[in-house]
């Protein structure tokens, strides 16, 4: 039997303490142990980005983060985005500008705005092209994604 460890870290707002194998997967503690779905399982070696989580606010891949490297910290997927009666202005922009067609990078595509989005990242196309690009997306083309993260962008240097 191998050795196992406990864990504790900050899922979407909430304690969670798991007791799991030294090698598993960050995308694994959350589908698996906590049961949080929306976080994708594509090709479980960084290049697609379906599986983009924050992690203490930064974008990360979790397909290729251990579990063990998340303790104490936070983690944030896309089930704590949307309130429980509006979308996050992301989704909200996603939604509005046919940012989606499968719907299966989606996840990751918003995650990895919000991130882009919170350091400032993002001022022009060409910005916002560089922070999705290690986000694949076989269905649109990225047009409209890129439009997306622009349109809240823009929302975002408006005054309220």
């Amino acid at each position: 039997m191998s050795e196992r460890l406990r864990i504790f870290l900050t899922v979407n707002g909430a304690q969670a303490e798991l007791e799991v194998e030294p090698r598993t997967l960050l995308l694994e503690a959350l589908r698996d142990h906590l049961g949080l779905r929306g976080t994708r399982t594509g090709c479980e070696t960084t290049t697609c980005g379906a599986c983009t989580v924050l992690l203490d606010g930064r974008s990360v891949k979790s397909c290729t983060v251990l579990v063990a490297q998340a303790r104490d910290r936070t983690v944030t997927t896309i089930e704590a985005l949307a309130g429980e009666t509006d979308l996050h202005p992301v989704q909200e922009s996603f939604r509005n500008c046919h940012a989606l067609q499968c719907g299966f990078c989606t996840p990751g595509m918003v995650m990895a705005a919000v991130s882009a989005l919170e350091e400032g990242r993002v001022c022009d196309e060409e910005s916002a092209r560089r922070a999705l690009k290690g986000n694949l997306c076989r269905c649109t083309g990225y047009h409209n994604i890129v439009a997306a993260l622009l349109a809240t962008a823009d929302a975002q240097k408006r005054p309220s």
